[in-house]
């Protein structure tokens, strides 16, 4: 019997000559992208950080690490420890890093150092795609998205009810530690010779510890009541004429500045708050996003602990005009953006808004209007008749086709369900990188070779 004949297989043959890393990967692959468009960045401002800051050790290059972040990012892999590990065991991860292997401690504190430089990244990302003719600013619809907090909704506590456990805490210690009083003279027993007898018992440590969180969180829930009690009482300059600040949560007081009864504060990550999300209550942060109609590219993001969307849709106008030299000829957003103000504002700023008033259910049958705008009508009942007509309902239904696709791709294609970094600062910061690899992923895919 012949034997089949094979092709050459022999996985520990060494390399006759070193291969080159531009032949590991096809040549459209995202790692030569990545490592392409960095070269068009401005990173300027991280290079500085290092030359300004005496150290011994050599840092890894900045270009490397951004570019190591970016294509983590791209790919859904924000973690730390799973960049590190795929810079032995990913080919393009080892591309990118050009055969280093950053530490994860390293990977977690470049990415914390730089953060400001980092978010700046996204305007310049922006302009890439601007460059490339995928912003036309024609349409542009906005929508918010939930994001899970690295905080579980059952560490959080409400002001009444950390009173009433800290008081049977404080009770629960005074009764331990009476009890352990009282058993001073079988210490010795108890404990064991060469022992000093004041250990304290491990039921009475996790009752001290327990009081001592929950004391420490009222105490700052009481302290930022009381400071936003405050500021509410001086005058605040007024923000610039045509531009709107991004709203804060505030937490809900008595009169004499205590926070209500109902008031919550997380223990893990203090400045997310709870949500409501389609199904359910998170604790997490609400992400917003501005998105061009012409190939769903983001052109304004934020992200606050306030869940109404109302009060983010004049910021985010704001903000698109700010990174795009204008605002967008028309803009679409659901009705948790409807509000007077809003479409007064957005009417200010030369802008045609598609907001309905009130949350409708596909019917078939609509009745569609037509003819000139009856006199004398609200602002309200014009927004109401002009998304009856033809022309207006064209237009509001590209909302879903542009925005909330692209919260399905961030979401579900590439795996961010949640912030793996705690704080609002941070999750801006993160968010920004998200977006901004949406963005990069956009331009791949425009220019990539058909």
């Amino acid at each position: 019997m012949v034997s089949k004949t094979y092709r050459a297989y022999n996985p520990t043959q060494s390399f006759l000559l070193p291969p080159s890393p531009l032949e590991w990967l096809p040549e459209e692959h995202l790692a030569y992208f990545i490592l392409d468009v960095v070269r068009e960045l401005d990173v300027s401002a991280i290079h500085a950080w290092y030359e300004a800051e005496e150290r011994g050790q050599p840092p890894y290059h900045p270009s490397m690490m951004v570019r190591l972040l970016l294509y983590a990012y791209c790919v859904g892999v924000p973690s730390s420890r799973k960049i590190e590990a795929a810079t032995h065991q990913d080919v393009a991860f080892r591309v990118i890093a050009g055969g280093a292997h950053p530490d994860h401690t390293r990977i977690c504190e470049f990415r914390r150092i730089h953060s400001s430089s980092l978010q700046d990244l996204f305007i310049q990302v922006l302009k890439l795609c601007v460059k490339a003719g995928l912003v036309k600013l024609g349409h542009v619809a906005i929508d918010g998205t939930k994001m899970k907090a690295s905080a579980s909704k059952h560490k959080a506590m409400s002001y009444e009810r950390m009173k009433e456990k800290e008081a049977a805490l404080r009770a629960k210690v005074a009764e331990l530690l009476e009890a352990a009083e009282d058993a001073d003279t079988e210490e010795d027993t108890r404990y064991g010779k060469g022992k000093r007898g004041d250990e304290l018992p491990e039921e009475l440590r996790r009752a001290k510890s327990r009081l001592e969180i929950i004391r420490k969180a009222r105490r700052e829930l009481e302290a930022e009541a009381k400071e936003q009690a405050e500021a509410e009482k001086k005058p605040e300059d007024p923000p610039p004429p045509g531009k709107a600040e991004l709203p804060e949560h505030q937490i809900p007081t008595e009169k004499d500045g205590k926070p209500t009864p109902k008031a919550q504060r997380n223990f893990t990550d203090p400045e997310s708050r709870i949500q409501k999300a389609s199904s359910d209550y998170m604790q997490g942060y609400n992400a917003q996003a501005a998105v061009d109609g012409e190939a769903q590219v983001i052109v304004a993001e934020a992200v606050t602990n306030q869940p109404p969307d109302v009060e983010h849709l004049l910021p985010m106008l704001d903000q698109v005009e700010a990174n795009c030299g204008q605002v967008p000829e028309t803009l679409s957003a659901d009705a948790g953006y409807y509000s007077q103000a809003n479409i007064q504002g957005t009417l200010e700023r030369g802008c045609d808004p598609h907001i309905p008033p009130v949350r409708s259910k596909h019917r078939p049958g609509h009745v569609v209007v037509h003819g000139p705008l009856p006199k004398a009508m609200t602002l309200q009942e014009e927004m109401t008749r002009k998304l009856a007509t033809r022309a207006g309902r064209a237009i509001y239904s590209k909302r879903k086709i542009v925005v909330e696709p692209v919260f399905g791709q961030i979401k579900e294609v590439r795996g961010f369900r949640r912030f793996i970094r705690r704080g609002l600062l941070k999750a801006r910061a993160e968010w920004s990188l998200i977006c901004t690899t949406h963005n990069l992923l956009k331009l791949f895919r425009a220019v990539a070779p058909a």
